[in-house]
């Protein structure tokens, strides 16, 4: 598939993707990406972040592709059983352990459990094995469960703009990678 033929939605986590983050870069070079916009970015409701990830899938015109960032994939996940419009594809980075007490800031978890029924479409995750939100154990459970490809980052951080991936040019190909497997 290529980018062209899909509506590409960029879900951001917590306090969204500032101008740096790759989320943001890759919307401006993606045609068809779009963001997908909350309300309130820095206390999050659950409801309100899953009915925005629904509108906009369910908003688009042409198969979509999902790329999500840390609370940004749960939202995502929560909100499948509302899509009407067909998703082809997710692109995961990062995931949260949204059901961890030990997480901060603590009202990640209203975000969880994670359901783990199988996904309906094909997706691929990219863990840290250091990310501060969750751990690369964690990530290995729940993309089993989802029958999602896990890619290993390594010591990457949160995969964001802290951790020094503004361009990241090796999620680039990644994606595009992914994405050329996708049928449309």
């Amino acid at each position: 598939m290529k980018a062209s033929e899909a509506d590409i939605l960029i879900i951001p986590g917590y306090t969204n993707s500032g101008p740096n983050h790759w989320q943001t870069r890759w919307q401006s070079k993606l045609a068809t990406a779009r963001r997908v916009e909350q309300a309130e970015w820095s206390k999050p409701v659950r409801e309100d972040w899953i009915a925005r990830v629904a509108e906009e899938v369910n908003a688009s015109i042409r198969p979509v592709v999902l790329i999500a960032h840390s609370l940004g994939i749960p939202s995502a996940i929560h909100a499948i059983p509302l899509f009407r419009t067909r998703v082809v594809g997710a692109f995961f980075v990062a995931p949260p352990e949204v059901d961890n007490p030990e997480i901060r800031p603590k009202h990640l978890m209203t975000f969880g459990p994670y359901p783990r029924d199988p996904l309906p479409f094909p997706s691929l995750t990219v863990a840290s094995r250091n990310d501060p939100f969750g751990s690369f154990e964690h990530a290995d459970d729940i993309t089993a469960a989802w029958g999602s490809l896990l890619v290993d980052a390594g010591e990457a951080g949160h995969i964001n703009t802290e951790s020094g991936h503004g361009p990241w040019p090796e999620g680039t190909m990644v994606f595009a990678q992914f994405l050329s497997r996708l049928k449309p």
